[in-house]
């Protein structure tokens, strides 16, 4: 094995262009601070309801994004602030969904499990779990049908590999050939449970391989696996040979929402996640490239906390929805005739 020494002095190879690099940290830099800020701001009983924060697991989507294009379509589960963040949402609006006011991303009716932004085609997070399994090879049909050339690309949780839906959704994708990337954000644990107690198959990836689909484990905690794995489903898919499975091997620094005492994991364990942060990974590979200095990287840092900031103060100042909002966007025919009055 090579000393850290000789590691050091190995020459080192640009892979992909400075200006991804730098989105990646900027981006996930944006994902963990809004989510540590959202986690002081439910302690202090600002946000209510559920709330599962995205810590730890920036690469996937980061990652994923800058593998996409703007016009491909995304859905997720209820662990879905990230995401939009990466998609390019406005945190002011996603933090006012997160206080359920009006300015927010779902007119504050969605609150932090169910964040939609049509405007980076975020087809939103889900809370009924695998449910979005099936709507995501449904957008990537209606996407193969009027022949857009894009695709869809959905995630969930590991507890989903074990919903019949997921197996339905991979059969037809599979059939039809749809342009899909069906993404497992295995984090260990559904819920409190390891994977390992809910499964014989703990190698989540090889369940695809049930239907041939092209199937693959990817280091999630590495932001450059993510984006090459990404690319490689996204060139199947737009060349017609349909879905992929990927299983991004991640990890959630917090517990699976803000009232969990996380007493199924050590702390050691944890630890040894973080010490494989992929924000600082990606930090260290942007010094050793010397595409930007310890202080460009600073004052990456301070605008990021500005918007922060920002987000905060604008969820704050803005107003609840009125009572009449209650009985908008429920259904998209307007004179609906089965509403009671």
């Amino acid at each position: 094995m090579a000393s850290v020494k000789e590691k050091k002095q190995a020459p080192a190879k640009t892979q992909h262009p400075k200006e991804r690099y730098m989105y990646w940290y900027e981006s996930m830099q944006l994902q963990r601070k809004f989510e540590e800020k959202a986690g002081q701001l439910y302690g202090q009983q600002k946000i209510r309801g559920f709330c599962h924060l995205y810590i730890g697991q920036e690469a996937c989507s980061s990652g994923a994004y800058s593998a996409l294009t703007k016009d491909d379509k995304w859905i997720t589960a209820y662990r879905d602030h990230g995401i939009p963040l990466a998609l390019g949402s406005d945190p002011k609006a996603v933090m006012a969904e997160l206080f359920a006011k009006q300015t927010g991303s779902s007119k504050g009716k969605g609150g932090s499990m169910h964040i939609f932004d049509k405007s980076v085609n975020f087809m939103g997070g889900h809370g009924i779990v695998g449910a979005q399994i099936p709507l995501g090879a449904g957008i990537a049909f209606a996407e193969k049908y009027n022949k857009t050339q894009n695709l869809c690309i959905c995630f969930f949780g590991d507890g989903a590999t074990r919903q019949g839906a997921l197996h339905e959704a991979f059969n037809m994708a599979m059939t039809w050939k749809l342009p899909v990337i069906f993404v497992v954000e295995n984090n260990g644990y559904a819920m409190g449970t390891s994977v390992a107690r809910t499964s014989n198959v703990t190698e989540l990836y090889t369940l695809g391989e049930a239907y041939d689909m092209p199937s693959e484990p990817v280091d999630a905690m590495d932001v450059e696996a993510v984006h090459e794995a990404v690319s490689r489903a996204a060139d199947r898919a737009r060349a017609g040979e349909g879905p992929t499975f990927l299983e991004f091997r991640t990890y959630r620094y917090r517990g699976h929402s803000m009232s969990d005492p996380q007493k199924y994991r050590t702390k050691e364990e944890v630890e040894q996640y973080k010490q494989r942060d992929p924000i600082e990974q990606v930090k260290a590979r942007i010094l050793e490239l010397g595409l930007a200095t310890e202080a460009d990287l600073e004052a990456i840092d301070k605008k990021i906390k500005a918007q922060v900031d920002e987000s905060v103060k604008f969820a704050e100042e803005s107003p609840y929805p009125p009572a009449e909002e209650a009985f908008k966007d429920v259904y998209m025919q307007k004179d609906y005739p089965y509403l009671m009055e």
